[in-house]
């Protein structure tokens, strides 16, 4: 307990007090009332209840995963940040400052192993001082291990050496042991196995083989967690991937069982494909589990949610928020899983935050109702109508009013910046120090 105190304490001048948010607020109260008033104003006029959207709004979480609260990079090499967390305790803290200022964000995504607790009951303290829960937990077998003899060069769930497969199978046994430990719900398995050359691979025993591995990892996994099934369609091989598309998913998570679900990442998908329709066939089905938020122009680029388009973010949370209401399926997990080269991570992370809830606001304000009728009647151009009318609507009022209920700034990266958090964590850690796990 003593170490558990000395970490609080090392950190205690970082933490965001209420009084601190509560000035910056007031600094800005005023301005906002008059746009949110004006909202209020036009959303009463189409008999739309602001305050149910505000409800919704507030019970939203959104998941922050461990790898992504330090600098990223791309193949080429990195820059470096001040003030990047340097381990587990510190990437929590962090979560708890993004909670801190958005009241959306109480959720941490482990990557394992990059982020194996050394003390889990101390690392549940911590977490529970923060008011931060953990998500999924994430394996890891697309790289070697320290000190493995075996290689997941050539493949891990496909392997066509059983041994490689079988140790491939106990890290995810043992990622879900460590889940249980911190209380998570769920494992994420995104398979990078594939090839890179024609004929390197049988795709048809590639395929028996992984779900032969999925099927043993399947069956340890306890009643009340979720197996979460991650697809790409390039990378790190480019000639082909064992789970390259959500129909492979999907077929590996009906072969599985109940508790097997697919994830979508924004960014595994080929310029141009119809994410929203994925979606809808996903929760129509009852088997989309997981979904991870980012934005790109060509491929897994990872970058700031709703950056690069954000008309279709709207229209995916639009075939979401249908999909809650119109089918069975269960409660999607939501996470952001970015890579910040560019920004500070934290500051990022606070845009994507904003924009999921922006997009996800819009998706409310449609008129499903009036938009299935003009379906029904072929009037396209209704329909293009009744969507562009919800999505032109700013609504940033709304998000900054359900922030200052729930006791988050009405503007958390000016509020993040005006305390000099960035300047605060890298006195406290340093200027040059590469994140752990990265």
């Amino acid at each position: 307990m003593g170490v558990f105190l000395k970490l609080l304490y090392d950190n205690i001048f970082l933490m965001i007090e209420k009084k601190q948010i509560e000035e910056f607020n007031l600094n800005k109260i005023n301005h906002h009332k008059d746009g949110y008033n004006f909202l209020s104003k036009i959303l009463r006029k189409k008999e739309i209840n602001i305050d149910n959207i505000i409800n919704k709004l507030s019970k939203l979480e959104i998941a922050i995963p461990s790898w992504a609260l330090g600098i990223g990079g791309t193949r080429f090499g990195r820059f470096s940040l001040g003030g990047q967390p340097r381990n587990l305790n510190e990437k929590i803290h962090d979560v708890g400052i993004l909670n801190t200022l958005t009241k959306s964000s109480g959720l941490i995504s482990l990557h394992i192993p990059w982020d194996i607790p050394d003390d889990f009951e101390l690392i549940n303290k911590i977490a529970k001082s923060q008011g931060i829960n953990f998500d999924s937990v994430n394996s890891n077998t697309f790289q070697d291990q320290k000190d493995s003899k075996l290689s997941y060069k050539f493949g891990s769930l496909s392997h066509v050496d059983k041994n490689v497969r079988d140790l491939a199978i106990s890290h995810n046994i043992q990622v879900i042991n460590y889940g249980k430990k911190i209380g998570a719900k769920s494992l994420t398995v995104w398979l990078a196995d594939g090839s890179s050359y024609p004929g390197q691979s049988n795709f048809r025993d590639a395929f028996k083989r992984t779900l032969d591995s999925l099927h043993k990892i399947y069956e340890y996994l306890p009643d009340d967690w979720k197996l979460l099934i991650e697809y790409k369609p390039h990378e790190p091989y480019f000639y082909s991937m064992v789970i390259p598309d959500w129909g492979s998913s999907f077929l590996f998570t009906s072969k599985l069982g109940k508790k097997a679900y697919s994830l979508i990442d924004l960014g595994h998908h080929l310029p141009n494909t119809n994410i929203e329709q994925i979606v809808a066939i996903l929760m129509q089905e009852e088997k989309l589990g997981g979904f991870h938020f980012n934005d790109s122009n060509y491929g897994d680029d990872d970058l700031t949610v709703g950056s690069q388009n954000p008309f279709q973010l709207f229209l995916i949370f639009c075939e979401l928020v249908q999909g809650e209401k119109e089918t069975k399926n269960p409660k999607v997990s939501w996470m952001i899983d970015e890579s910040h080269n560019l920004k500070d991570p934290l500051e990022d992370l606070l845009q994507s935050i904003e924009n999921i809830k922006i997009a996800y606001i819009k998706s409310l304000l449609v008129d499903f109702r009036r938009l299935r009728e003009a379906q029904e009647k072929n009037d396209i151009t209704l329909c293009e109508s009744i969507l562009n009318e919800a999505f032109n609507i700013d609504v940033r009022p709304i998000v900054n009013e359900s922030n200052f209920r729930l006791g988050g700034s009405i503007s958390p990266i000016d509020t993040y910046r005006k305390l000099e958090i960035r300047k605060k964590l890298t006195n406290q850690r340093g200027q040059k120090y590469t994140s752990s796990g990265l």
